[in-house]
């Protein structure tokens, strides 16, 4: 039998986020928790908030640039309190050719790793990130966060103390 991966989601939590501005705020209020080396991982539609977040989190980590897509870049690293690694794999459909350009540096390491469209990594992703779902809802977006991880239960434990029971 060959090697056999288990992950578990062992707590998650939904956000209700009524516009961009909610969306940056939530990023904002995660580069206060996030540490050196975390790993967080975006998924959703096209629009749905994913540079709007990680635009958030560049602001509380003190990034001073302008915060844009890497798609065409693929990496954008900026300096802040923490270096902050922006990866957008919305172009590249091959995990393998992923592999190639040597993402797994970024895991880990002395910054923050926010990888857009990060599911396309699957299954290559590190045992332990947080990952956030923007979704589409009547009324805004919808987060949903989910922490691979007991570093990353923390990450969610001390959200839930700043947005408060519901989201």
């Amino acid at each position: 039998m060959g090697s056999v991966i288990i992950r578990y989601w062992v707590r998650d939590m939904e956000i209700w986020l009524k516009d961009a501005g909610a969306t940056r705020k939530l990023g904002e209020e995660l580069a206060g928790i996030l540490n050196p080396g975390d790993i967080l991982i975006l998924n959703g539609e096209l629009g749905a908030g994913k540079t709007t977040l990680t635009q958030g989190l560049a602001q509380g980590l003190g990034v001073t640039t302008p915060v844009t897509s890497p798609t065409f870049t693929l990496i954008q690293e900026y300096r802040g309190r923490y270096p902050l690694y922006h990866i957008d794999l919305y172009r590249l459909e091959d995990p393998e050719a992923m592999l190639d350009l040597g993402l797994e540096e970024y895991f880990g390491g002395e910054g923050i790793t926010v990888v857009e469209w990060g599911g396309r990594l699957d299954p290559y992703l590190p045992p332990a990130f947080l990952e956030i779902k923007l979704e589409y809802a009547p009324e805004g977006r919808r987060a949903i966060i989910k922490a691979r991880g007991p570093a990353y239960e923390r990450v969610l434990e001390e959200l839930k103390k700043i947005v408060g029971p519901g989201g």
